[in-house]
């Protein structure tokens, strides 16, 4: 079970911290980008993701990530149903550099395991101390 946690902060501009907790797979990651999707609408521009309490992610996580990152950028976002065809177009995020509005805090080893396999800590600015992530953007 996935449990979203949002509260906002002000560093130089607001940021959003959506807090997960739990496991982020096939049975959740809609309900992350859904929530994403009602901030983004809501006015939310830069998002931190505090993952210091996910304990599994899949490549639905992993799709989840990638949509949130291409939302914030304004950019049209993948069909998640597509499955496959939606972390295939990851390549996008990878070919646009380092994310700007959508940042990591605290993954545990397990995460930051999947997220180096799949390239994502090349494109996922990721902080340990909650306050510079927060000034970061």
């Amino acid at each position: 079970m996935l449990k979203i946690n949002v509260s906002q902060e002000q560093g130089n501009v607001p940021v959003t911290l959506i807090g997960i907790t739990g496991q982020l797979d096939g049975q959740s990651y809609q309900d992350l980008i859904g929530a994403t999707q009602d901030l983004y609408k809501n006015g939310s521009r830069n998002v931190l993701l505090d993952l210091s309490e996910l304990t599994y992610i899949s490549s639905a996580g992993l799709v989840a990530f990638h949509t949130i990152a291409l939302l914030l950028r304004g950019e049209p976002t993948p069909d998640t149903e597509q499955g496959w065809a939606a972390l295939k177009s990851v390549e996008r995020s990878r070919s646009s550099g380092l994310q700007k509005n959508v940042k990591l805090l605290n993954p545990r080893a397990e995460i930051i395991h999947v997220l180096d396999m799949v390239g994502y800590t090349a494109i996922f600015e990721i902080f340990s101390d909650r306050q510079k992530a927060i000034e970061s953007f």
